[in-house]
This record gives structure tokens, C-alpha cells and sequence, in this order.
């Protein structure tokens, strides 16, 4: 058989052959470019005895090190790795909102510069630490409605990625340009987990097709985004596409998505909350157990209120009356279905396990007409037998901050002056400080300031993270009276520390003149600490500077009108 001539080149300009001669080898490509830490290794020990590869273009050692330097550090700024080319990626959105003033703009570079946490051993210094006061400087800036510098996004992101506590208010300022870096650096992919959705675009709440098809076809995250979306604007919509998929979610998925009915939670949630709990994963009953007995005047708070009733009754026959407890014999199958875990945990008794759990769950309105009429201040006021008080207290405690009423809270915290700290109900400080979220913030740092003059600050601290910020003037008034006390007593500084940070984040800066008292090194007391008097002047010293800064950083923030971004 013949075999078919091969085709001929096709000719060159001349009429020559095109095809390259035998010998020709294909252009080398490129040696990779250099790690930043190769540079700056080879700048430490110099080009003589760390060479870099060969430069293609002949230039001396010295110059291309720095040429490539400069290349490397244009790719950090960028925010983007160095990879192999690719399609361009799309534009980065436009932030619409006003930009900062240029202040405040220097002012968040020298906050996202300083990440050292402080110097070593301990020992703070007079220097306000900024990173403590970024968190302060984000929720302004939010406030104020500003847009994050470009510039300033990768710092930005980076400060997010240490710090969970800073994500929320970081990426809130960072906006939608965060997003589509985040999408092209593998470190910043915590934005987009972060972000509703996952950083996607939510369709709009009217468009019943869109919605259905996103519910039903999307990924986890933008069915959790969505639900909290429809959550906060249509909350019949929300329910109504849980109850249509609810028996083919996984256990995990359905405690999620019934997490989400927690905002907006009405009476008309009730019906499918009754459903849930049959359902057949144990943390779905107890949320749902949880979230029925938030509503009074439900047939589950309904029930619980007749269980608690049965245990808890006022007893008339001595000189006064004292309220008489009889716990739960059994926990049957009827309080397990309502939410009642049967099993206690390690070194708590059956039976008190189950009161608790009982009256945590029963409305507050049950207390008055069940024992003689009383008020909340009177009930908490009346004796308990047999020892039963404090679990009877801390129940009553739960269920003041799970229903969010005000008369039982203020009842069960009692006179912040008494001699005890743990008052009348509360059974530890944490219990005091859930009970003082349901205050209004006046009231709340007003009660506080009588708690820490009489009980000082070692005890106040749980109870001052519970505050409004900036505190109000009675209370950055005690606070800075029982630290001016306990300097004068020649107590340790380093106890105090915590309370110390937080009045450098939480005092109002109007109070620095009062402090300039309390810069001076004061005569140390024989039984001091050695240099404790050094400690408190520069714990006062950093105080004042770091308040005066506050104060800068506020007056930056306003300096100007906002002008559009462009």
C-alpha cells in the first residue's frame, strides 16, 4: 500500500521552508520568581555569598535583588499570590460609601501596624496598646457609614483572620472589595464563610421563584443566609420554606435552621415548634422546648406552669409564711417530650435536676396568683424550706433572662449594697450579670456603681463587660474611685489589671482631666508591693494617654463631611 506523502511546509517571505532547522530547541521559560523570604534571607547575607539566579537582563546582583524586591512587595500590597497566568479576574465592585477622612485613614494604618500584642514580659508600659482600641475605631467607623480604604484591605483582612473577635465590625467596614479578595487569597477564605450566603448575592425577598429555587437547590450557608434574611423581613416566608423540606434535613442542618426562628419569635411559630418536638434528634426537642417556653402563652409554657405549680407552694402554718418545695418524683415521658433532659449531669441529684429544669420553663406569671398574690420583690423576699432557696433562685434566675423580664431581674438582683455579692437570688456573679442585661443601660451601670462601691472592683469585673460603652459618668466615676482607693491601700496593681484595660476601652474620654490627679508615683506604704507605686502612675499614665486618644480618634472620624467614594 503507498503511503501518503507527507504535506510540505508551507514556504517562508522568500519562498524558503518556515520549518525551524533540526537544531532549534524551544525558549527556556522563565526561572520561578524568588519567595520573599529567599530575598530577604539573600539580603541578610548579601549577593557575594547568596547569589540569586541567573538575571536574564545582566544586571548586578545588588540591583536585581532590589528589583525584585520591589516586584515581591507590589505582589503583597496587591493582596494577590503570584501564580501562573490566568483569565483576568472580574473588576473589584465599587464601594458606594463616602470615604474616610484622610485623619482617620492615617490613623487606621497605625492601628493595623501595631500587632505586637504588647511588649514582652508583661509589663504594658504608658503606651496605649492600638490594637485594643481598633475594635472601638471599626464600630465608629460603621457608625459613621465610611468606607474602607483599598489600601488598607489586606491589613484589614489580616487583622480579622487573628482575631475572631474583630471579624464582624472588620468585614462590615471592609465591604464587598474584601469579598473579591477573599476570593482570590486561600487565607482570607474566612470573609466569604463569615459573609451570608458565602459572599453570594441573596435574591430579593418579593422573588417567590428565585427564593424556592435557592432554598431548595443552594448550599448550606446560603440556605442558613436566606432563612435569616427572610427571617428578619417576612417571617411567615421563612417558616413556611422550613416546614416545606423539614422532614428531609439532616439532624444538624434542622437544629440550625430552628436556631433562626430565635429572632422575630411570635405565637404563630408555635404549631411547627409543637411539631418539633417529636422530633426524633434530642437537641432539636430542647431547642424547640427552649424557644416554646419563651413564649407565655404557650400550650407548652401551659403545661410546664401546672408541673412547677405542683412543686412549689406557700406554706402558711408557722408564724410566717416560708415557701414549701416538693421536687418531681419521676420524669416521665411527657416532661421528657417538653424539653425535660431525664438524665443530670455528674454530682447533681435527680430530683432537683428536674425542679429546676421545671420552673426555668414555667412563665413568671405563674408566681403571684400560685403564692398569695405577691410581687417579684415579695416572692424572692419569702424564706424557702428545707434548703431549697438556691436552686429555687437559680431558676427563677434562668427563667428571668429566657423570658427577658424586667420586675423579676431587678427582684432577683436585689439592692446592689447588700452585704452579700451574690444578692438575694443569684447564685454566682454570672448569674448577676445575665440578670442586669434585661436593665436598661442607665439603670444597669447606675446598679453596678453601687455594686463596686461597696463591694470594690475584684468582684465587679463580669458585671462591667455587661455595660453600655462609653460608661455612664456614675460609673466611670466608681470605677476610678476604687482604683485611686486600692492604690492608696498599697494593693497589687497586677489584680486589677483587667478592670484597668477595660476602663482604657470603656471609660469616657471626658474623664481624663479628673485623672491627672493620679499620674504622680505616690509614697509607697511599708506593707506595699516593692514598685507598686511605679506600677499604678504608669497604669494611670497609659489610662489618661490612652483616653486623650479615644478622644482623637472620635474628633478624626467627624472632622469632615463625608465625600463620595469614586
Amino acid at each position: 500500500m503507498n503511503a501518503t506523502p507527507p504535506a510540505a511546509p508551507p514556504a517562508g517571505p522568500s519562498g524558503t521552508s518556515a520549518t525551524p532547522p533540526p537544531s532549534a530547541s524551544p525558549a527556556p521559560a522563565a526561572p520561578p520568581a524568588p519567595s520573599w523570604e529567599d530575598l530577604v534571607t539573600t539580603a541578610l547575607l548579601g549577593t557575594d555569598r547568596r547569589p540569586l539566579a541567573q538575571d536574564p537582563d545582566g544586571r548586578a546582583a545588588p540591583v536585581a535583588l532590589l528589583d525584585a524586591a520591589a516586584v515581591a512587595t507590589v505582589r503583597r500590597r496587591a493582596g494577590l499570590r503570584p501564580a501562573r497566568a490566568a483569565r483576568r479576574p472580574e473588576r473589584a465592585p465599587e464601594d458606594p460609601r463616602p470615604a474616610l477622612p484622610p485623619a482617620a485613614a492615617r490613623r487606621l494604618a497605625l492601628l493595623l501596624a501595631d500587632r505586637s500584642g504588647g511588649p514582652p514580659g508583661g509589663r504594658r508600659g504608658s503606651s496605649p496598646d492600638l490594637m485594643e482600641l481598633l475594635p472601638q475605631w471599626l464600630a465608629a467607623a460603621n457608625a459613621h457609614g465610611y468606607a474602607a480604604p483599598p489600601q488598607a484591605l489586606p491589613a484589614l483582612l489580616d487583622a480579622a483572620r487573628g482575631r475572631t473577635d474583630l471579624r464582624p465590625a472588620a468585614l462590615a467596614f471592609a465591604g464587598p472589595r474584601a469579598l473579591w479578595l477573599a476570593r482570590l487569597n486561600a487565607d482570607w477564605r474566612f470573609a466569604l464563610r463569615a459573609a451570608p450566603g458565602g459572599g453570594t448575592a441573596l435574591p430579593d425577598a418579593d422573588d417567590a421563584e428565585a427564593v424556592r429555587r435557592l432554598w431548595q437547590e443552594g448550599l448550606f450557608a446560603e440556605r442558613v443566609a436566606l432563612l435569616g434574611v427572610l427571617r428578619a423581613r417576612t417571617p411567615a416566608l421563612a417558616r413556611e420554606l422550613l416546614v416545606s423540606t423539614w422532614p428531609t434535613e439532616r439532624a444538624e442542618d434542622r437544629l440550625m435552621f430552628l436556631d433562626s426562628l430565635r429572632a422575630g419569635l411570635c405565637g404563630e411559630d408555635e404549631p411547627f415548634l409543637e411539631q418539633a418536638l417529636g422530633d426524633r434528634s434530642r437537641n432539636v426537642r430542647a431547642t424547640a422546648a427552649a424557644l416554646l417556653s419563651a413564649l407565655p402563652d404557650s400550650a407548652l409554657a401551659a403545661r410546664m406552669a401546672v408541673r412547677a405549680a405542683a412543686c412549689v407552694a406557700l406554706d402558711r402554718m408557722g408564724n410566717s409564711p416560708v415557701i414549701a418545695v416538693e421536687a418531681p418524683l419521676e420524669c416521665d415521658s411527657g416532661m421528657e417530650r417538653d424539653g425535660v433532659v431525664a438524665k443530670p449531669p455528674a454530682g447533681r441529684g435527680e430530683r432537683s435536676w428536674w425542679l429546676g429544669q421545671l420552673v426555668e420553663a414555667a412563665p413568671l406569671a405563674t408566681w403571684p396568683e400560685r403564692l398569695g398574690g405577691r410581687g417579684a420583690p415579695e416572692i424572692v423576699a419569702l424564706p424557702v424550706a428545707d434548703g431549697w432557696q438556691g436552686e429555687l433562685h437559680a431558676a427563677w434566675c434562668r427563667a428571668a433572662v429566657r423570658q427577658g423580664d424586667t420586675a423579676w431581674s431587678r427582684a432577683l438582683l436585689g439592692s446592689p449594697s447588700a452585704p452579700e455579692a451574690g444578692g438575694p437570688g443569684a447564685v454566682s456573679l454570672a448569674e448577676r450579670a445575665k440578670l442586669l442585661a434585661a436593665l436598661g443601660p442607665d439603670e444597669r451601670a447606675e446598679w453596678v456603681a453601687g455594686f463596686i462601691a461597696t463591694h470594690g472592683l475584684s468582684e465587679a469585673f463580669q458585671l462591667l463587660g455587661g455595660c453600655a460603652v462609653p460608661w455612664q459618668p456614675p460609673l466611670g466615676r466608681a470605677v476610678v474611685d476604687a482604683l485611686n482607693i486600692a492604690r492608696d491601700a498599697g494593693s497589687y496593681p497586677w489584680s486589677f489589671s483587667g478592670v484597668m484595660g477595660l476602663a482604657e476601652r470603656c471609660l469616657d474620654p471626658a474623664e481624663a482631666p479628673r485623672l491627672e490627679a493620679l499620674l504622680a508615683v505616690p509614697d509607697e506604704r511599708e506593707d506595699a508591693a516593692p514598685g507598686a507605686g511605679g506600677y499604678w502612675a504608669e497604669a494611670f499614665q497609659r489610662l489618661v494617654t490612652t483616653l486623650r486618644l479615644r478622644a482623637e480618634m472620635a474628633g478624626e472620624l467627624g472632622a469632615a463631611p463625608p465625600v463620595p467614594s469614586r
